[in-house]
């Protein structure tokens, strides 16, 4: 089909943020939600986005494994909590991380860095990390999970044991003000707890649409970590429970 400019604008929000609501659109574009969603039909019609309670999304490609799928969604706040988090490690550090989108974005951005010792059970980040900018990277062995290339279970957690490091850096899939970070797999929530414990600062990330969700799993307390960075402000229930646990909030935008 022939977009207009508002279509063409439309599957640019998605490219960049791989889901977005339909109200989200109509706040970027400053059009009505009678508007978008005249705008979404037809490229729904024709299968160039998928539209899903309240939300839109880009099609999943054949054969695209789910955390491909997961890299696209909010990508722009991943990208840009990445940039952030990338500001506070310097040339010579040690950081641990587990596997995440956000983590393996953060990755990318550590290849602006040089001298770093890495450790992490994700072969995305290793195969990212290694054999450049005078790095030595290690990784943890166990058994590995298709869709993520990771290696999870009880050797993973045992290799990174052996080590300190000065940023450890974990990702969630859900920050419950109740509970505090959680996830949906047992296997990664033990392996984040444990990186959090091998290092001297404390740091999880997350965008904003992991917030008031509960998953399966609990990772940790808030005061097992120091630092929060995410995209937008947590809600106020979640603010005051990340403030009573000592945690520093640090958005993305650098506030």
């Amino acid at each position: 089909m022939r977009h207009s400019k508002r279509h063409s604008a439309i599957l640019r929000i998605l490219r960049e943020e791989g889901t977005c609501t339909v109200a989200g659109l109509a706040a970027r574009l400053g059009v009505s939600l009678e508007t978008i969603r005249r705008d979404v039909k037809p490229l729904a019609q024709v299968g160039e986005l998928l539209k899903m309670h309240g939300a839109v999304t880009l099609p999943y490609q054949v054969g695209e494994a789910p955390f491909e799928r997961r890299m696209r969604d909010h990508a722009g706040a991943k990208r840009a909590i990445a940039v952030e988090a990338a500001r506070g490690i310097e040339d010579g550090d040690s950081v641990m991380l587990d596997t995440g989108t956000t983590t393996s974005l953060l990755g990318r951005e550590l290849l602006k860095k040089h001298g770093l010792t890495v450790v992490t059970n994700s072969s995305d980040i290793a195969r990212t990390l290694a054999t450049v900018n005078g790095n030595t990277v290690y990784m943890a062995g166990g058994e590995l999970r298709g869709d993520n290339g990771a290696a999870f279970g009880r050797s993973a957690i045992d290799f990174i044991s052996h080590f300190k490091v000065r940023h450890a850096v974990i990702s969630i899939g859900a920050l419950d003000a109740a509970t505090g970070p959680m996830d949906y797999s047992l296997e990664e929530a033990e392996f984040a707890r444990r990186v959090l414990t091998r290092g001297e600062k404390r740091i999880v990330v997350t965008d904003a649409s992991k917030f008031g969700r509960t998953a399966l799993v609990k990772v940790c307390g808030f005061a097992d970590f120091d630092t929060l960075i995410a995209d937008r402000p947590a809600p106020d229930d979640l603010a005051a429970a990340l403030s009573a646990g000592g945690v520093e909030t640090v958005l993305a935008d650098g506030r």
